[in-house]
């Protein structure tokens, strides 16, 4: 289940990038996103049992909820958008990938937990590898806009893992997660709104790379949202949450194959970007493992660690 996800999530990177080169703006597609999950989670949510109960929601929630939504499932997939339609897709997603580091960081710092000296590593490691993908030692040849997107990406990412951690305790997951799509789909109308419909959609009567942009859009919404959520969450009751992130890894990996074969040779990586990467998704395996388990509160309300919530918001 979780490779399935990678895979899933893997592709949808690419098939986002043939979205935007169709002429669909970075906030139109966040918001088709947002909006088409949020629509297909909350049928599944009532069909599922116990139903409309799962949706309910105090107005204790609403913060989190908000705060959950607008950060990892609004501003995430924005940046990432951004990202994309200016770096390779697999470059992208490897400075979006340093957030389960970034989570770590927040677990020894900021949760005061203790942690194994491989956490330490891990964040030499992958900053040397974030180096070579950048290529610091010559002329920097990636877009800045794009670098800073991808970096702001993994930011917020790490945020959404910390609110996770505590709304996993409150809620289920589907209901959570549909709650957080339609934060983010009500974001997205608003920005529209704001920004004065910018963007128009006749882009979806279109074709990209050969293949109708409205069926695009409909793996961004299905098979690039909705089903990598569940498996992951399915797989979350078989697996302990530190080997799901791990096996996450291939998703970068699959990410840059695929929009190597699909988008052409501007995807590719050359040798030191490509050490580099190992090096980072590295340093990622040695941060998910260098938390050390604490013993379970007996309180009910306590959150889990915010190293435990690993779904990406893809």
């Amino acid at each position: 289940m979780v490779l399935s996800s990678g895979v899933l999530f893997a592709v949808n990177g690419t098939v986002s990038k043939l979205v935007l080169r169709a002429g669909i703006e970075v906030p139109q597609l966040a918001l088709i996103r947002a909006a088409g999950a949020f629509v297909g989670l909350l049928v599944l949510s009532l069909v599922l049992r116990p139903g409309a109960r799962r949706l309910r929601v105090t107005v204790g929630q609403l913060p989190m909820l908000i705060a959950y939504g607008l950060a990892g499932f609004f501003l995430v997939p924005m940046l990432y958008f951004v990202a994309i339609s200016r770096v390779p897709v697999g470059i992208a997603l490897l400075f979006e990938y340093t957030a389960p580091l970034l989570v770590a960081l927040w677990a020894r710092f900021g949760e005061r937990q203790r942690v194994r000296p491989r956490l330490w590593a891990g964040l030499a490691l992958s900053l040397t590898g974030l180096a070579c993908v950048a290529e610091v030692w010559g002329e920097f040849t990636l877009d800045g806009i794009g670098v800073l997107a991808g970096l702001g990406a993994a930011v917020l990412l790490a945020g959404y893992y910390i609110l996770g951690a505590r709304g996993v305790r409150e809620r289920d997951t589907l209901s959570l997660t549909t709650w957080a799509f339609g934060t983010a789909a009500v974001a997205g109308l608003l920005t529209r709104a704001v920004t004065d419909g910018v963007g128009g959609w006749e882009p979806l009567g279109a074709t990209s790379g050969g293949i109708p942009v409205a069926l695009l859009c409909g793996y961004v919404i299905l098979l690039g949202s909705i089903a990598p959520y569940l498996l992951v969450a399915a797989a979350l009751r078989h697996l302990p949450a530190t080997s799901v992130g791990i096996l996450g890894m291939v998703e970068p990996v699959i990410a840059a194959a695929v929009a190597w074969m699909v988008l052409g040779a501007g995807e590719a990586l050359n040798a030191a970007q490509l050490a580099g990467g190992m090096l980072v998704l590295t340093g990622v395996a040695l941060a998910e493992t260098a938390r050390i388990a604490e013993p379970p509160a007996t309180t009910p309300d306590t959150p889990a660690p915010a190293s435990d919530v690993l779904a990406a918001p893809r």
